[in-house]
């Protein structure tokens, strides 16, 4: 095992590296913009437009891959992320901006592609569970100290822009001056909706409605913050402390989930969720703490929803099939972080910044009305028979790409050795 973590030791550097300047950036954008006077709806044409490149990512970039090879491919992508937070740096003109996040969220899909591919192959039966760990660490770690690199310098200065963009330089040097050998040709996923509803139902219509719920927080929140007056120090607190709390109650609610019928649990999470998110329609607390409290609540039980849906949806398929589920899953959420931000926009504009939690109040409402019916049409499948739950965190944006999903949840080799569903 130490000898496999040795080899990925680069890549997993230049990771960190990655996904520090992606929460420095991704956060940058909205604040900025705020600042600026853009339009709410703008604002959340940011994040839709980064959802409809990651998601078209996901499909076209195993064949920029396949023709140029990863090393030079993986250069290519991160060249692209660092000249485009470079750009919005230089030229600060919103429907620019919008145009630009849909090529950064292109070549997010496919630096994560390559990345969790390299790691997925470096890893073998006994190393992958921690692999996996190390690599989700990294990804908060790196996205929750990016966001609170805000601080450090005034958005209304290209200077922040100016970090992002040699952050994601930096990300690339560890990858491109490594000796590894380079994986296999990446894996494409055909998203078969017809095939995914009939192996989960409340899959994917709950998987849609919490990419909905966590596109449009994931997008608006910094916005949201702005609108209601905090500092940009303050509103990078708020939006990490959604993050963290979710990573935190991961393994809590999946241990729960594991112990019960998952659309159960999936139920109870998302009517906490609703009714923290009308906690604070109601209340529009105006203290930084209590205001904190409630939002890092709402994010630790909205980010919990996600891996228990797609545990659910394993549970019901065989195991060879994993990998299509979770991938399809994954689209599937991204047209619903393409929905969340476009409504989310408007939403806010019309009835102030604290209509952002109407959004995802009412998308966790139908979340769990669609569950708890659902349980009544169909029995679940007996604790002793169902696969394993995987952490995955999706609070700002889609965490991996089917590849990623490849190494979180065939952590024994179940292609190695299928067993009966």
């Amino acid at each position: 095992m130490r000898r496999n973590l040795l080899q990925i030791l680069a890549l997993l550097t230049g990771t960190f590296f990655l996904f520090l300047a992606n929460g420095l950036h991704g956060l940058l954008l909205p604040v900025r913009g705020t600042a600026e006077g853009y339009s709410t709806t703008m604002l959340g044409l940011l994040g839709t437009s980064w959802a409809s490149g990651f998601v078209l990512g996901c499909f076209l970039a195993p064949a920029v891959v396949k023709r140029v090879g990863h090393v030079r491919a993986f250069s290519s992508f991160v060249s692209l992320i660092a000249i485009v937070a470079l750009i919005t740096g230089m030229f600060v003109d919103q429907t620019a901006w919008v145009i630009l996040r849909a090529a950064t969220g292109f070549a997010t899909a496919g630096v994560q592609m390559i990345i969790e591919s390299w790691l997925n192959e470096r890893a073998d039966n006994e190393s992958r569970g921690t692999v996996f760990s190390l690599y989700f660490g990294i990804n908060l770690s790196g996205v929750v100290a990016g966001q609170l690199l805000i601080s450090t310098g005034d958005v209304m200065t290209p200077f922040l822009f100016m970090a992002s963009g040699v952050l994601y330089c930096i990300a690339m040097l560890p990858t491109t001056l490594s000796k590894a050998a380079s994986p296999k040709p990446l894996n494409t996923v055909k998203l078969d909706l017809r095939a995914l509803y009939r192996n989960s139902p409340v899959a994917v219509v709950g998987i849609l409605l919490i990419g909905i719920a966590n596109g449009a927080f994931g997008t608006l929140a910094a916005v949201f913050g702005g609108n209601i007056g905090l500092s940009q120090g303050h509103i990078a607190i708020m939006v990490s402390a959604a993050i963290f709390c979710g990573a935190l109650l991961q393994i809590p609610a999946g241990k729960l989930s594991d112990m019960t019928d998952r659309r159960y649990v999936l139920a109870f999470i998302a009517m906490i969720s609703a009714i923290t998110a009308l906690s604070l329609i109601a209340f529009q607390p105006t203290q930084f703490v209590y205001l904190v409290v409630l939002v890092a609540l709402y994010g630790g039980m909205a980010n919990t929803l996600y891996p228990i849906v797609v545990a659910h949806a394993n549970d019901f398929a065989n195991p060879e099939d994993y990998v299509k589920v979770s991938g399809g899953l994954l689209l599937v959420f991204g047209i619903g972080t393409i929905i969340g931000p476009t409504l989310g926009g408007p939403v806010m504009s019309t009835f102030g910044p604290y209509a952002l939690f109407l959004i995802t109040m009412t998308a966790h409402l139908f979340v769990a009305a669609y569950a708890i019916l659902r349980s009544r049409a169909r029995a679940a499948i007996p604790v002793d028979e169902r696969g394993e739950y995987g952490t995955i965190l999706s609070g700002n944006s889609p965490l991996s790409t089917p590849q990623g999903y490849e190494m979180g949840h065939n952590p024994e080799g179940v292609n190695e050795k299928p067993a009966a569903a």
